[in-house]
């Protein structure tokens, strides 16, 4: 970061300019999760470049990332494998009339990985691959009930939104709910649904924004598969923000539980964009019959950072690596919150860490920490969990903590 970024004005920035400019050019100025992601003032919005664990903001500041572009960056950025499987397979072609072979060696490669899985389809987004999968897991059963977690987030569209401008009651007519980890509520919700019930679609834990996150507790993960094997309804897993993060087998592999169908993205191609539904041979004739399709789904540039993504992966243990980065974050910052006075709540998985305060109901100490945070070098997130890649080193866990300990600071001296 040069001396001259850092104290550039908010008026002067190159990011306030973009904003402005945008301001007149796009509705709002920013759309979507980007509008509504609850950063500190300060944070910058538009960003240069990026490599490794670092972000460079487009008034040349520099940051160690732990939001990871929100979930897809999972090796660290323009990681040189993966970006010399890009180039070649961008020198061949990328939108194609139909797909490369590359498609073919990547379904072949999560078959390999995944053992619930006999089949793969690919999309573009998160959201493509939720609403896939519920769309199969409805042909196959011919039924319309989906049971969904209260608060959980399964994308965009209008059926699993979490705003309601320009939803219809008919667009979530056939949603019933329950609350996760509660197997009672499961229960209540599954004769809720009666004959009716399609799918039980579920997050590898919860990860609602602003709460503590909850690990699945096997009761619970185990009643989801019962549930769905009683009444003949598909199990969906939503591993689109956790795929490859805690296990490349899938995340409730450790608990015996397998899904019949699995939606994935965000980071199986390291932010390329591209989504995935994996399956199981009861819903292959379902996939064969349902509509989804996308202009750019057969992109082949994806797919080839995709299967460099995954061999990584699977060759490095990547999950392994970073839960100990990620554990290395955890214990400094208790440390530092000790030392401080500053009661703090670290929750979730640690490749995916949340820190929230104490008494905080307005956020202020989250926010001052943050703030404080990235003056020196750190990028966090004061109420979304964050993301930890494999780019991000002993020295960096410790630079963060470093610009944490100021945070820290900031919270101490804030009023009352």
């Amino acid at each position: 970061m040069t001396k001259q970024a850092a104290v550039l004005s908010e008026t002067q920035s190159a990011d306030a300019m973009l904003r402005e400019r945008a301001r007149r050019v796009v509705p709002g100025g920013m759309w979507g999760h980007l509008n509504a992601a609850r950063l500190p003032a300060g944070y910058p919005q538009f960003f240069a470049s990026a490599e490794g664990c670092r972000v460079r903001d487009v008034d040349g500041r520099e940051y160690i990332d732990f939001m990871c572009s929100w979930g897809p960056v999972l090796l660290g950025h323009r990681h040189p494998d993966v970006e010399a499987a890009v180039r070649a397979q961008a020198a061949l072609g990328d939108c194609l009339n139909g797909p490369g072979e590359v498609m073919v060696d990547l379904a072949e490669d999560f078959v390999a990985m995944l053992p619930h899985a006999d089949w793969v389809m690919f999309q573009k987004n998160g959201g493509d691959a939720t609403t896939a999968c519920v769309t199969i897991a409805r042909a196959a059963t011919s039924r319309r009930k989906v049971l969904v977690a209260r608060g959980s987030y399964h994308g965009a569209l209008p059926w699993c939104t979490p705003s309601v401008a320009g939803v219809t009651t008919e667009d979530r007519a056939h949603l019933l709910h329950f609350e996760y980890n509660d197997v009672a509520s499961l229960r209540a919700a599954v004769d809720q649904a009666g004959k009716d019930l399609a799918t039980i679609l579920v997050t590898a834990f919860r990860h609602d924004m602003g709460r503590d996150l909850e690990l699945p507790t096997a009761e619970f993960a185990a009643a989801v598969r019962h549930a769905c094997d009683d009444t003949g309804a598909a199990l969906i897993i939503d591993e689109v923000r956790t795929g490859l993060r805690l296990d490349i087998r899938g995340s409730w592999e450790t608990l015996g539980v397998r899904p019949d169908l699995c939606a994935w993205s965000k980071a199986i191609a390291n932010g390329y964009a591209l989504a995935a539904v994996s399956g199981n041979d009861r819903f292959r004739e379902a996939a064969t019959k349902v509509f989804v399709t996308g202009s750019f789904w057969c992109g082949t540039v994806a797919m080839a950072a995709a299967r460099a993504t995954l061999r990584i992966a699977r060759e490095t243990d990547v999950p392994a690596y970073i839960r100990a980065m990620g554990l290395r974050l955890r214990e400094g910052l208790a440390s530092l919150a000790d030392r401080h006075g500053i009661a703090i709540r670290q929750s979730g998985p640690p490749q995916m860490p949340l820190m929230l305060f104490d008494d905080d109901p307005e956020v202020r100490k989250g926010r001052a920490f943050c703030s404080a945070a990235l003056r020196h070098g750190a990028f966090l997130h004061p109420q979304h969990n964050m993301f930890l890649s494999a780019a991000h080193g002993p020295s960096d866990i410790d630079a963060a903590l470093e610009a944490a300990s100021h945070g820290f600071k900031a919270v101490r001296e804030l009023r009352p």
